[in-house]
């Protein structure tokens, strides 16, 4: 992509800043949606759960990436936060997409969250973006989340959705927990540890959405996971050799249940995720394997 305008929501977020300073770097100007009154000449202010954008804030942007949402694992699952973990999603996309969708000259590209939450629990079977949802919290959320953005593509943007798997950084998100616990020689598998792991490192993870930008064939659903998912007890072997700890500990099913609410049967339960249109489409991984995934996070 040449220099670009691009706007981007969730900035602060793990993969938000980190896209943000690679952008940057490349010399293209990033717009910054925030929540409270813009203070700089990069900012916009929107407000997505009263569906409000500052619509003259995204004149001129060539593409936009949206990425804001409430954590998925911040807190436990009581209703009120998952009542904020799908409003958050969908009130927040349909306000973006009804913002592009009213520009007389809307960006040529949108690329918006989601996860592979949505395929729900595929067991031991290999899923590509072709998959039909699953069943139950999770994969409602992401079929609402991604059903948002019609706005935007009935106005003719290109409009990928990032279906993201597990990110392996040391700075944020679920694996960041894992590390402090794994580097103290506490961690351990969960479960009976054959659940799979759709994995992808945070250096890949931003090089896709880029990627994404960047290829015009490229819409719909695409998953943002390295090309080789690998279970919970290999992850937990691998954490082992990478930081050279022990992984003797293991956190029974029950004990999950009972410390994580409904979000302990997301934590157990098996996404076995391959990226077909990543690959398809070229593109090529860094960090493919989950040692070298976890090396990554390090650096």
């Amino acid at each position: 992509m040449e220099r670009s305008r691009i706007a981007v929501t969730g900035s602060t977020g793990l993969i938000g800043a980190a896209l943000v300073r690679s952008l940057r770097s490349d010399g293209h100007e990033v717009v910054r949606l925030v929540r409270r009154p813009a203070k700089a000449g990069d900012e916009v202010r929107w407000d997505p759960h009263r569906g409000y954008v500052d619509v003259a804030g995204l004149v001129g942007c060539d593409a936009v990436v949206h990425l804001a949402g409430a954590g998925v694992g911040d807190h436990r699952w009581t209703e009120a936060y998952k009542k904020e973990i799908r409003d958050s999603r969908v009130l927040g996309t349909a306000a973006v997409a009804e913002a592009l969708a009213s520009l007389d000259t809307p960006p040529k590209v949108l690329v918006s969250g989601s996860a592979i939450g949505y395929y729900g629990d595929t067991g031991d079977r290999a899923v590509d973006e072709s998959a039909p949802p699953g069943e139950g919290f999770l994969p409602s959320v992401c079929e609402e989340w991604e059903a948002a953005t019609a706005p935007a593509e009935e106005a003719g943007v290109r409009t990928a959705h990032a279906r993201t798997g597990l990110v392996v950084a040391s700075g944020g998100g679920a694996w960041g927990r894992l590390f402090p616990l794994f580097k103290a020689g506490l961690g351990g598998r969960l479960g009976n540890g054959r659940q799979y792991w759709s994995f992808i490192a945070l250096h890949d993870h931003v090089a896709a959405l880029r990627h994404l930008l960047d290829t015009e064939a490229l819409s719909g659903p695409v998953n943002l996971t390295a090309p080789d998912p690998v279970t919970n007890a290999e992850v937990t072997a691998a954490m082992g050799r990478v930081l050279h700890r022990p992984t003797f500990f293991t956190a029974p099913a029950p004990a999950l249940r009972l410390a994580l609410g409904d979000f302990a049967e997301d934590v157990l339960g098996s996404q076995r995720v391959v990226p077909r249109k990543l690959l398809d489409s070229g593109f090529a991984f860094a960090f493919p394997g989950v040692d070298s995934a976890i090396r990554a996070a390090l650096d």
